[in-house]
């Protein structure tokens, strides 16, 4: 659990001196740490290092700069923040070993009630679709165990990058009539999309089945 610490790590403090001091000391930090786990990982690992950057990347820009469902503390979107989806995502993946894939849908029931109530005051009525993704990606995905546990990770990544002002999400969902609560109660049905993507996308080009982890 090292290599998660140094995450914990990274993201914690990265966020509070990007909030309070300025990005470059944490851009600096952050791409410096992603160059030398490439370097030392294996091949599989650094297919999967590209991956996220390259789905992450568009992502990020298309949901902050065109959708506009949150927007950053200084408009544009940190360099810090693709290869910070690395970090997430890799230390979800460690995480998420000590997560039985039979247990892995009950670990979500408690956002089931926080959902209902998010619905009912009118707060965060998107929550309801997107519970239903992180559902069914952990239901029917490849990797159930990553995507519960992401869940998780990534609202308390949110709760704390929301909490210093590094970005605030929208109360009403742009191009929807939904709303959202800041941050949205299942943002972590947008990091379970990506993960989807990266690990399909990597199962393809090395030649997996990419439901082995789920049968």
């Amino acid at each position: 659990m090292k290599r998660v610490a140094i995450y914990a790590l990274t993201i914690a403090i990265g966020l509070f001196v990007s909030a309070e001091y300025g990005e470059w000391p944490v851009n600096i930090w952050c791409i410096s740490l992603f160059m030398a786990l490439y370097i030392r990982a294996e091949r599989k690992e650094r297919i999967e290092m590209i991956t996220v950057l390259a789905f992450a990347t568009p992502m990020e820009l298309f949901f902050s700069e065109v959708w506009l469902i949150y927007e950053y503390q200084r408009d544009l979107m940190p360099l810090f923040v693709p290869v910070g989806h690395w970090f997430l995502f890799d230390a979800g993946r460690r995480i998420s070993q000590y997560l039985p894939v039979k247990k892995a849908m009950y670990s979500l029931i408690p956002f089931i009630p926080l959902v209902i109530y998010g619905v009912w005051t009118g707060g965060d009525t998107s929550g309801l679709i997107l519970l239903l993704l992180v559902l069914g990606f952990t239901k029917w995905g490849p990797q159930p165990a990553l995507y519960a546990t992401m869940a998780w990770v990534a609202l308390l990544m949110e709760l704390w990058g929301t909490y210093l002002a590094n970005w605030t999400w929208a109360n009403e969902v742009p191009w929807t009539g939904l709303t959202a609560w800041n941050p949205p109660l299942l943002v972590g049905a947008f990091y379970c999309l990506g993960d989807l993507l990266v690990n399909l996308s990597v199962a393809r080009f090395e030649g997996e089945h990419p439901l082995e982890e789920s049968e």
